[in-house]
């Protein structure tokens, strides 16, 4: 498996950037031949991950960069990493469960949205130093490249 392609953005953790962030990671996975449905279940994560990073990491503070990651390998591999530098989390395995929320009032659902729609994710996590999701989605396009 070789790196096709890698890009790299950060941004602060404002809430118009998830929207950014997820016009970014579509434009970057849309180089493969990939479907709609792939491309939006890509935006999908994107979105979950970086709104926790904003919502939960910064808790809604504007001024949190957050990294953004994505890697193309040639066999058809997504690599998606999310990173901030937030609060971190307490208890990882609690928060991966469904409708477990930090914050009063949200769905909790977010983590398992983007479990759901990848075929890995791994959380690591350092109570005051920040959260990395790394998110692996294996296209069905088997490493072609999209047509320019």
């Amino acid at each position: 498996m070789s790196l096709r392609n890698h890009v790299r953005l950060e941004f602060l953790s404002l809430p118009e950037n998830v929207s950014l962030a997820r016009t970014c990671a579509a434009a970057v996975v849309a180089q493969m031949d990939c479907t709609l449905e792939e491309l939006e279940e890509v935006k999908l994560v994107i979105s979950e991950a970086v709104s926790n990073c904003i919502i939960h990491g910064y808790g809604n503070q504007p001024d949190g960069k957050i990294i953004l990651e994505i890697s193309l390998y040639d066999n058809g591999t997504v690599e998606m990493l999310v990173a901030d530098y937030g609060r971190g989390i307490e208890d990882v395995a609690r928060a991966l469960q469904p409708a477990y929320s930090s914050e009063a009032g949200r769905m909790g659902m977010g983590f398992t949205f983007m479990k759901s729609f990848s075929d890995h994710m791994k959380v690591d996590s350092t109570p005051g130093q920040g959260t990395a999701v790394t998110l692996i989605k294996n296209l069905g396009c088997q490493g072609k490249q999209a047509l320019a």
